[in-house]
């Protein structure tokens, strides 16, 4: 059995959640004041997701860089996989926020798009 203390970052209260699992398996969430909270913990708990915001090289664009982002949160521990992936990049100006520059990175469903003009 293992327990672990989250703090809940999805509302202002900021809530010291505490978790016991065993074997993959949520056993019990404590010290959360709402349902929110319950879920992000077990998510947290279970398979830690961030988005990843970053810059990449640009072209025939007025700055060196241009910022991006995933599309939606990826896996915790596959950040410095896709950093390595963006630093290969070279975004080609004109682009538009939204516009993919890879898609599906590493088998996570999210895209890496654009996020200025």
């Amino acid at each position: 059995m293992m327990t672990k203390t989250i703090k809940c970052i999805t509302c202002p209260i900021g809530c010291d959640i505490t978790v016991t699992a065993e074997g993959g398996t949520i056993l019990e969430t404590s010290g959360n004041e709402c349902k929110r909270g319950e879920e992000y913990a077990s998510n947290e708990f279970l398979a830690p997701k961030r988005i990843l915001t970053s810059v990449v090289k640009a072209e025939d664009y007025r700055l060196p860089v241009v910022s991006v982002r995933t599309s939606k949160a990826i896996p915790k521990h596959l950040m410095f996989e896709c950093m390595e992936i963006l630093r290969g990049i070279t975004a080609k100006a004109p682009f538009m926020p939204g516009d993919v520059l890879v898609s599906n990175v590493l088998g996570t469903d999210a895209d890496i798009i654009i996020t200025k003009r």
